[in-house]
This record gives structure tokens, C-alpha cells and sequence, in this order.
């Protein structure tokens, strides 16, 4: 298993690192636009679609990130969009979060494949809207869902002793959640100190968010930032647990699916975005 998961990792990072650090963004957004399509297909297993269906699903999430790509959307996306992405995964987050699997079970299963397929496509473009801000943009970002998972995943297993939703995903503990936001703020802390002292092709979220929201704010919204994308984990565990699976396909061998992946990166990319413009 370990060896697969090297592998693998080592495979991703083959393609994906020389598509973003090309010179331009669009080598980024077409390797994406596959990665999330492929995310379409696993979705629509996951939501009691058939095989032809789950096909048809992730060639209609291709589908409506080439259009928006074809109509300049990656670079000029209506800002009023990452606000609708946010109350969308704000207020959904919550109902889906209180009702469970079974909860999620009781929508009808054209509205569960609906929704992923619109979250998606969301997750897609602000992706690609971010590495067309720049590098040191679009890395901050990424940032901020690694250095959260990773902190959590040590200061869980130090600390964790009160479970955070222990029917849907038993091993996340409130600990680890703090220790998260705690990773997270180091993080940025570091790098708007690089920031300023090394030359950057673009602002980063966090020096973006400092200058004009301020310290404190800057604090609350990294926060809140680090909150959604422990959503976006805990939906796609819940979606996963409704279907009886344990990863959401088997695309990437010794890492699950996309989904698995990608879970904490859906909320994260849009919510950025959405604060990013204040």
C-alpha cells in the first residue's frame, strides 16, 4: 500500500508540477479540467447513478468548465459567484453535517448528483481563476488546505480526545480541527514575512487578506477558511458512508479517487476567492 501511494504521488506530481509552474495558465486548467471531470464520475457512482450515467456526469462537468473557459470566465468570473459558492457551502454544509447519511440518503438522487456536479464545476473555476492570478496566489491556497491536514492529522493524533462527528467520520477529533487552524496560521505568518522580503510574480492570499481586512480579521477568515475545508472532508466522508464505500473509486492506486483527494480543496478554492476580493 505504501509503495502504491508513493508511486502514485510521485505520478501526480510528474504532471501536475510542470502544468503549474508553466508560463502560462492554461496547461494548469486543462489538467484540472480532467482531474474534476474524473471527480464528476466518481460522484455520480457515489449518488446512485449507473455506469453509462456516471460517464454521461463527468463528461458534463468537462463540459461546463470548457464553456466557461471558451467565455473568459477563468480569468473574469462574476465576483458575486464565489459568494453564492460560499452561502452555498456555508448553509448546505450545515444541513448535510446535522442530517447524516441518512439525512443525505433521504434527497432524491437527481438533487445529489445535481449538486455535485455544480460544486464541481465551482471548484474547477476558481482553480483555474487563481492560477491566473499568479503562482504565489494559487500556492498560497493550496497552503492553506495542506498545511491544515497535515497539522491536523499530528495534533489529532497527540491531542484528539473529543470526536468531531463520529458518525460520519470517526477518526477527526476538535483537536485536530484546532491544531489545523494552528498550522494554517503559521503558515501564513511565514510566508507573508516571504512576502516582503522576496520578490513574488503575485500577492499571496494571506498578504492579500492582511492588508485589507488587518491582523485580527485576517485571523478570523483563515479560520473560517480552515472550517470550510473540514466541511468539504467531512461531505465527501458522509457521501462515502451513505454509499457503503470506503473511497470514492479506485483511480489512484493507494490514495482512493479524486474525491478523496480533492474533498477539503472544493470549499477552499471558492471560499478563497470570495474573501479574497474584499
Amino acid at each position: 500500500m505504501l509503495k502504491q501511494r508513493v508511486l502514485t504521488a510521485i505520478v501526480l506530481l510528474l504532471v501536475l508540477l510542470p502544468a503549474l509552474f508553466a508560463s502560462v495558465a492554461w496547461p494548469f486548467a486543462a489538467f484540472t479540467l480532467i482531474f474534476v471531470s474524473a471527480g464528476g464520475w466518481e460522484w455520480g457512482r457515489l449518488n446512485g447513478a449507473g455506469a453509462l450515467a456516471s460517464i454521461a456526469m463527468g463528461l458534463l462537468v468537462a463540459a461546463a468548465c470548457a464553456a466557461s473557459w471558451a467565455t473568459g470566465w477563468t480569468t473574469g468570473a462574476p465576483p458575486s459567484l464565489w459568494w453564492l459558492a460560499t452561502v452555498a457551502w456555508v448553509l448546505g454544509g450545515v444541513w448535510a453535517l446535522q442530517g447524516g447519511p441518512a439525512g443525505w440518503g433521504r434527497l432524491a438522487p437527481g438533487v445529489r448528483q445535481g449538486l455535485g456536479l455544480v460544486l464541481l464545476w465551482l471548484a474547477w473555476l476558481a482553480m483555474a481563476s487563481a492560477r491566473s492570478r499568479g503562482l504565489n496566489f494559487i500556492l498560497s491556497v493550496f497552503s492553506v488546505a495542506w498545511a491544515s491536514d497535515i497539522a491536523a492529522y499530528f495534533g489529532g493524533r497527540a491531542w484528539g480526545r473529543r470526536k468531531l462527528a463520529i458518525s460520519i467520520s470517526p477518526g477527526k477529533s476538535w483537536e485536530g480541527v484546532w491544531s489545523g487552524m494552528a498550522g494554517v496560521l503559521l503558515v501564513a505568518g511565514l510566508w507573508v514575512l516571504a512576502d516582503r522580503h522576496w520578490a513574488m510574480d503575485s500577492s499571496s492570499l494571506y498578504s492579500r487578506l492582511l492588508s485589507s481586512l488587518g491582523l485580527l480579521e485576517m485571523i478570523l477568515a483563515l479560520a473560517f477558511l480552515t472550517a470550510m475545508g473540514v466541511v468539504g472532508d467531512l461531505a465527501e466522508s458522509l457521501v462515502k458512508r451513505h454509499a457503503g464505500v470506503k473511497d470514492s473509486s479506485g483511480l489512484l492506486p493507494g490514495h482512493g479517487g479524486v474525491l478523496d483527494r480533492a474533498d477539503a480543496l472544493l470549499p477552499v478554492f471558492p471560499v478563497a476567492l470570495a474573501l479574497s476580493i474584499f
